[in-house]
């Protein structure tokens, strides 16, 4: 794809806004450098996909929001999400930067460190600079770059070795102007034997149209395990392309718990990259596309460790015209014995105007390996309708049922009770249910 990329903004203007912002140099530069790329770099090439005719150019401005003295002071939209959490461990992003940011007294007493990227990178640089765009790199395509010179808000956790968290950190990204760059990039360093939890959400409340490029990347150490849990749940006006990448450390885990529930056009890219030994990747997705989106899911696992098994599942309803591509990449590398890589996509249409392409790929550079895949594309089985219906449902109660059967699988797996809880909710709403 050579489509020429647009820039948003030029190198004096990206200078004057690191340095207002008070970066430290190597940043400043890490962001000119990702610029200059974004001029060279191709739009990224997505299966049967054409990602040049999306809104992909619309970045805004930067604007930071004004900092919350106190949360019952945040935007109704994001109410709900936040409710109890006064005394928890807290970011909420506002178009481009941080407007709340807690973490809990006995966390820090262990050494954690949550806040957002922006103010890390001035506390906390050496640490930052040691991991940032070191798993999704600006030279992967226009999109990275871009990412890489623009990302703004953001968050930043570090769990030191050790250190075992039962609760949850939460964080909230919420963009509500249209005029504001919504750039957020996640990143996570889980350092050796420890472990953590967290859940983040995306939101948009407004009407003109608007683009989310966002990056995660997440650094698993020896003997770690960091659970991700994510839901986006953005607007029809807002445009979503997000790359996440966890690289994993010997016998580390990465597991992902994936939400996409956009009303408009998606490109996600999730990866684990099993580096150590015994190192271990867990990824669930379920989608629900409405109205006429564009969806583009791809889930991929690249082996390099010995012993390494990967699992990925996705669940996917597509409704009235509304199309999907679903890819899961299980990639073994020459010496990576006894890997198990295993994967399933399953796509559920109820409209004969929906369609969804279900992709298993496999490739294998080793012999002592176990890999396996499924993967199927259909319509509601209209005689298990007719079944329920004879048994006293309506046909709407019968459908719905089927419809919770096919998601259940994954649904059913998420260990956050709120999580699941709230991926139900907004099921039902895309469904008109």
């Amino acid at each position: 794809m050579t489509t020429q990329t647009i820039l948003p903004l030029d190198a004096l203007q990206l200078t004057a806004q690191s340095l207002s912002n008070g970066e430290p140099g190597w940043l400043k530069d890490s962001r000119l450098k990702a610029l200059e790329l974004a001029a060279e770099l191709a739009l990224p090439k997505l299966e049967k996909t054409r990602v040049d005719r999306w809104n992909i150019n619309n970045y805004g401005e930067y604007k930071p929001g004004q900092a919350l003295a106190a949360l019952q002071d945040a935007p109704a939209s994001i109410a709900g999400l936040i409710e109890g959490q006064e005394e928890g461990s807290l970011i909420i992003q506002r178009n481009s930067g941080a407007v709340y940011a807690r973490l809990a007294p006995e966390l820090a007493a262990q050494g954690v460190i949550f806040t957002d990227l922006q103010t890390a990178v001035r506390e906390q640089g050496d640490l930052v600079q040691r991991y940032l765009h070191k798993a999704v790199l600006p030279e992967e395509h226009s999109v990275a770059a871009l990412h890489a010179a623009l990302w703004n808000g953001g968050v930043f956790l570090y769990v030191p070795k050790n250190v075992i968290l039962e609760t949850p950190l939460q964080a909230v990204l919420l963009t509500d102007d249209a005029e504001a760059a919504f750039v957020p990039h996640i990143l996570i360093v889980a350092d050796t034997n420890s472990s953590v939890t967290y859940v983040d959400n995306y939101v948009s409340d407004k009407s003109e149209a608007g683009l989310h490029n966002g990056a995660v990347e997440v650094f698993v150490g020896a003997g770690a395990t960091v659970r991700y849990a994510t839901v986006h749940q953005l607007g029809q006006d807002t445009t979503d392309i997000t790359y996440r990448r966890a690289v994993v450390e010997n016998d580390g885990t990465i597991e992902w718990i994936i939400g996409e529930m956009n009303y408009g056009d998606t490109a996600s890219d999730t990866k684990s990259v099993l580096k150590g030994n015994g190192s271990s990747s867990d990824a669930k997705v379920i989608a629900v596309g409405s109205g006429s989106q564009k969806l583009s899911y791809t889930t991929q696992a690249q082996h390099f460790g010995r012993n390494t098994p990967s699992d990925m599942i996705t669940r996917a309803v597509m409704r009235d015209s509304a199309t999907s591509i679903i890819n899961g990449i299980t990639k073994i590398e020459k010496g990576a014995t006894r890997a198990d890589g295993q994967q399933t996509e399953k796509v559920l249409m109820l409209s004969p105007k929906a369609r969804g392409d279900a992709n298993p790929i496999l490739l294998i550079d080793e012999d002592d390996v176990t890999a396996g895949h499924a993967a199927s594309v259909g319509q509601v089985n209209y005689e298990q309708v007719y079944y329920l219906m004879s048994r006293g449902l309506s046909r709407h109660d019968a459908e719905t049922l089927i419809i919770y059967g096919f998601l259940a699988p994954v649904v059913s797996q998420i260990p956050l009770e709120g999580l699941r809880n709230q991926l139900q909710t907004l099921v039902e709403r895309k469904l008109g249910q």
